[in-house]
């Protein structure tokens, strides 16, 4: 079946740059892909890696509410023959819903974040018309967690939960990982924890700098701020103006986080809202043991078995990571249950099997459609 999804941009820190993954995992279940962005997308990684991998990308080149984008839109449906219509935030809703609909298609709407943040006159006109669009031209609603099911029920369509997966990427190479611990500082005996979420507000970093501060001298511990973002020169300052932040924190802005991933012992992600963070479902993949908040989705990624749950305290983040450090044992076993949850649920081929059924479901429930076998 052939599936357009329809984005808003291909910006790497972005919700839809999950679809590189997809359209690895797609062929096996049956799915030709194309991917239509409304904004530039001519430079993005993403894009580039979606043209390696044989998908087609188109750009429309329309400002994000420009109504033309809509009929730009029909065009490149027709023209690459979509059965189903996927749209992925924001005025991707809007666009690809209507665009779906004139072509009397199927419309799946992913939803990949919470708007319960305060909102001005205009942010509140966008919202209401997203809501008005998954109401007159989406025909099933995906929640990739259940916690945002519940806060979006009423608001959209046939609502269904199916988190979305990411690419096994397997073992990595031991004498790899060794050598990026060599590099960040990490001597043997040291516990290397990382933080990779982007450098932006309500990430947690400020948090986390808190909290080195309040671990006791004693623990073995080096932090890795993975990535980058608006909040970095901030946060290099403040490191930089503290000499026991300083011993301990280390910088690695890399687009790439699973050599990271790979290296660490234990991860910690902070945020203050959070629907469901790609960066801990990575972390599930690479077998690290994760120190996260409570907010958002986080709950359904990380268990007990697979880590710990902390409030948003420095004092508490800190008396974990300590805890941790100091138990090689109980570090493995939550790896290891990591990885297994991991597999069993967020793994990108499966979240592809489950899309392809909700797809073939939709197809095969229009008037007149033939029944797949």
């Amino acid at each position: 079946m052939r599936v357009a999804h329809v984005v808003a941009s291909l910006h790497p820190d972005e919700p839809e740059n999950g679809l590189v993954d997809l359209a690895r995992a797609a062929p096996a279940a049956g799915m030709e892909m194309v991917v239509v962005a409304i904004s530039t997308a001519t430079r993005s990684p993403v894009a580039a890696e979606l043209h390696r991998l044989g998908v087609p990308v188109e750009d429309l080149g329309s400002a994000p509410w420009d109504p033309r984008a809509v009929s730009r839109a029909i065009e490149v449906l027709r023209r690459h023959r979509a059965e189903i219509v996927h749209t992925h935030i924001g005025n991707a809703d809007v666009v690809g819903g209507a665009a779906g609909a004139r072509l009397r298609l199927p419309v799946v709407s992913t939803l990949h974040r919470i708007e319960s943040q305060p909102a001005d006159v205009g942010d509140r006109a966008k919202r209401a018309a997203k809501i008005l669009a998954r109401r007159r031209f989406v025909t099933r609603t995906i929640a990739i967690s259940q916690l945002q099911r519940d806060w979006y029920a009423g608001a959209a369509a046939d609502l269904v939960v199916l988190p979305n997966g990411v690419t096994d990427p397997g073992p990595g190479d031991p004498a790899e990982r060794q050598r990026l611990r060599d590099r960040l500082g990490a001597a043997p005996g040291t516990v290397l924890v990382a933080s990779v979420a982007p450098m932006r507000r309500g990430k947690g970093q400020d948090l986390l700098l808190d909290a080195v501060a309040a671990l006791p001298d004693s623990a073995p511990v080096v932090v890795v701020l993975g990535g980058d973002g608006p909040l970095r020169p901030w946060l290099e300052a403040r490191v930089d103006r503290d000499d026991e932040l300083a011993a301990r924190i280390v910088f690695h802005p890399s687009p790439d986080r699973l050599p990271l991933l790979r290296a660490a012992d234990v991860m910690v992600h902070a945020t203050r809202n959070d629907a469901m963070p790609r960066a801990l479902v990575e972390g599930l993949a690479a077998g690290v043991p994760a120190v996260a908040s409570t907010s958002g989705g986080i709950p359904e990624i990380v268990t007990r078995d697979t880590g710990v749950l902390v409030p948003l305290e420095a004092g508490r983040i800190a008396e974990v990571v300590a805890e941790l450090a100091a138990d090689p044992d109980r570090r493995e076993r939550l790896g290891a249950a990591a990885r297994r949850r991991f597999l069993d649920r967020f793994e990108a081929g499966r979240w592809a099997r489950e899309l392809a059924a909700i797809y073939t479901g939709l197809l095969d429930a229009r008037p007149g459609a033939l029944t797949r076998r």
